[in-house]
């Protein structure tokens, strides 16, 4: 039995495969220098493992062209670069209720410079209905982006249904796969997605400070930056060629080969359908027990429809912030407490004035083992909630 319990994969996956962090150190040890910037031997073989990965990524979206999948240093920087590039003063966007702040604070920022942004709520099981979102788009509508999955409530939207709208209406729309990717099966073109945003520290298995997008070949954007990318170094603008029309600077080749690696060991575990099949087991299990444990709150729990293996809840008597230490502390079970950076969220389900929820994310690594003592964790933390007075948590949503 482990020293802990870790059921806070949804922040970042933990631990990250054995062979991810071998092939990382192997290749930072032997060929970590700058890609792409001189012909001598190390250089190339760095690019090689860099265009690996892109043509790696490239496949595992769905994507056509391996220049069009850019990185950057995690989905918030990738959504920032594009909600930059894309809108101008007069626009209008759309986005949702269930938003990480990696989109709500560049929209506000937006709003700020003369953009409108109209956010679409989540019903009562925490879903988008994609007629409300083709509802507010309007002649001037230049964006609409959302993400596939909840980060708090782990509902997975219906992004294809999206994508038609939007490319019906011409309208571009952006996709934030910071849960979904490596976990949930994505094909951009069938999906309609003009552009995927992805980090790699979560279910892609690769490192922290990684991520990026892939970009659709009919989309045809300026960027809101510039600087270095080792080509065509006389021009005074940004070269137009992808990938270095959306990379500045040097890049992270240790995390990009780290997510090559995570790649080769998603598949050498049966791809993303079967991980995503033995995390919905635990996590359902999880879900059901806690479910029948007295003065526990679920929100918007229901692993029978289009779910993750994430979910939030609270504890009777208890504030988010304390429960999740009890769990901690007492029990060695960790999790992730507060607002989850997607305040919008828990207006929506009515826990935004008590400080939020606790979360249980499993993750790849979890086992049958960990459930048990999560369950066993949560039940003597409720029965302790029990005992004291406190005020209690608001009706399940």
């Amino acid at each position: 039995m482990s020293d802990f319990v870790y059921l806070d994969n949804a922040a970042t996956t933990f631990p990250k495969p054995a062979e991810v962090i071998r092939f990382m150190c192997d290749f930072y040890a032997t060929r970590g220098v700058n890609p792409g910037r001189t012909g001598f031997d190390l250089a190339l073989e760095a690019e090689n493992t860099v265009l690996e990965a892109r043509q790696a990524l490239t496949d595992f979206f769905g994507g056509t062209d391996r220049n069009r999948l850019v990185f950057s240093l995690n989905v918030t920087d990738a959504l920032n670069l594009l909600i930059g590039s894309v809108l101008k003063p007069g626009d209008h966007a759309i986005t949702t209720w269930l938003e990480h702040n990696s989109v709500l604070r560049p929209m506000y920022q937006q709003r700020e410079r003369g953009v409108e942004v109209d956010l679409v709520r989540f019903d009562e099981r925490g879903y988008v209905d994609p007629a409300a979102i083709e509802a507010r788009i309007r002649p001037n509508t230049r964006l609409v982006v959302m993400n596939h999955g909840s980060n708090v409530i782990g509902t997975i939207q219906p992004v294809a249904a999206v994508g038609e709208i939007c490319r019906r209406h011409g309208v571009l729309f952006a996709v934030d796969a910071a849960q979904t990717a490596g976990l949930v099966d994505i094909d951009v073109a069938a999906m309609g997605i003009d552009v995927l945003c992805f980090t790699g520290h979560k279910s892609l298995y690769g490192p922290t400070g990684t991520g990026g997008m892939y970009m659709a070949e009919h989309v045809d954007l300026s960027p809101c930056r510039s600087g270095g990318t080792g080509v065509k170094s006389a021009l005074k603008s940004q070269p137009r060629d992808y990938p270095w029309r959306f990379e500045f600077g040097t890049l992270n080749t240790m995390g990009i080969a780290g997510l090559l690696a995570g790649q080769r060991w998603i598949a050498s575990r049966g791809g993303v359908a079967a991980l995503y099949d033995e995390e919905m087991v635990h996590a359902t299990r999880l879900e059901e027990a806690l479910s029948e444990i007295d003065g526990v709150t679920l929100y918007c729990a229901d692993m029978s429809r289009d779910h993750l293996p994430v979910f939030v809840f609270n504890i009777d008597g208890l504030p988010a912030d304390q429960a999740g230490q009890l769990l901690d502390v007492e029990h060695d079970v960790i999790t992730r407490t507060g607002l989850h950076c997607a305040p919008l969220v828990h207006e929506g389900i009515g826990t935004a004035t008590i400080d939020g929820t606790v979360r249980f994310s499993v993750g790849a690594f979890t086992t049958a083992d960990d459930i048990d003592r999560a369950i066993a964790a949560v039940a003597d933390v409720a029965a302790y909630a029990r005992r004291r007075p406190g005020c209690a948590a608001p009706a399940a949503v």
